[in-house]
């Protein structure tokens, strides 16, 4: 009997033991792009961590917020636009750092050579996907060269939106539009396959170059700051590995987040419009703010006032410091 219940207590102390050391579970909204690849990669090195990433890939960046709202979701890769148009309709979450840049080409048809600059876009049909990054450069860019636009006919220039970022492609390869604003790698494959040609990158408004952001929920950042601070490490980690050795990136985007149906050409070229970061520049998300609403963009019930109000690099800058990360 001793000898059955010392087994039992064994058994329930190396239960107890396990359970303690097991990785914590953070759960990510991630997209399918080239320059979100680092994001993809934390799973990959969590465990060095403490940490399990739960990775679900959503269609775009608007998809992921609801998830967030009803804590299905921790942490989440995006388009500033998307962050902000949450973080506005009541969703609880911070942007804690800044992953990627870049990332955005508008491209015509190449039949089309009368269309040399954007300002030669109008009278065209116009398309994008609505809710993205995307959508907002677009309109900046339209509005930089004075030009109307609409989803019906009668403005300078009509708008027709897109669900996903293949459709987008196939678009223009068949010419149902004539001008596409659109993510990479998707315009490099575009361009590679010769259904269109680059008109402009849009970053030469006052938004600048896009950036995106990652974004945490108030009550991980608030109520697991041990956890949180992790997370922040691991982000840092991956970012440092893909930009140290960029051979890594290419495998890993090519193989892991695209499954071979990303060429080697496609995956350079579109990071040569790209790029893998840590920080979020000073008023960026406020400037974003700023134009969203300029545009009707989000349908915000409480735009968010400053940056000051949501965007904490705290836990980003304590963990730069300890990888010894400038």
């Amino acid at each position: 009997m001793f000898k059955r219940a010392s087994a039992a207590a064994a058994a329930i102390l190396f239960l107890a033991a396990g359970a303690a050391q097991a990785d914590d579970v953070v759960r990510l909204g991630n997209l399918k792009f080239a320059h979100y690849g680092a994001i993809s990669y934390m799973k990959e090195i969590a465990p060095k961590f403490g940490l399990k990433i739960d990775e679900k890939q959503f269609a775009k960046g608007a998809d992921i917020y609801p998830a967030m709202a009803v804590d299905q979701i921790d942490i989440s890769a995006s388009g500033a636009d998307g962050a902000v148009a949450a973080r506005g309709n009541g969703v609880k979450l911070y942007v804690v750092a800044g992953f990627a840049n870049g990332g955005v080409r508008i491209l015509k048809r190449p039949d089309l050579d009368a269309v040399k600059t954007l300002k030669d876009v109008k009278g065209l049909k116009v398309a994008t996907v609505r809710g993205g990054t995307q959508d907002l450069m677009l309109l900046a860019e339209l509005d930089k060269h004075g030009m109307t636009w609409g989803e019906r006919a009668g403005k300078d220039v009509q708008l027709i939106y897109f669900n996903n970022y293949a459709d987008l492609n196939q678009a223009l390869a068949q010419k149902y539009v004539d001008v596409i604003c659109q993510s990479e790698p998707q315009s490099t494959q575009a361009i590679s396959a010769g259904w269109g040609v680059e008109v402009v990158k849009p970053y030469d408004t006052p938004i600048g170059i896009p950036v995106r952001p990652l974004v945490m929920t108030e009550k991980m950042y608030n109520e697991k700051p041990k956890i949180a601070g992790r997370v922040l490490k691991l982000f840092v980690a991956a970012t440092k590995a893909f930009i140290d050795d960029p051979a890594l990136a290419e495998k890993y985007v090519r193989e892991s987040v695209f499954k071979g149906q990303l060429s080697s050409q496609d995956f350079r070229d579109g990071m040569a419009n790209a790029s893998y970061t840590y920080d979020v520049p000073a008023g960026h998300m406020q400037t974003t703010t700023d134009y969203m609403m300029k545009y009707g963009l989000g349908k915000m019930v409480t735009p968010p006032k400053s940056d000051a109000e949501w965007v904490k690099t705290d836990l980003l800058d304590r963990a730069k410091a300890e990888l010894k990360i400038k």
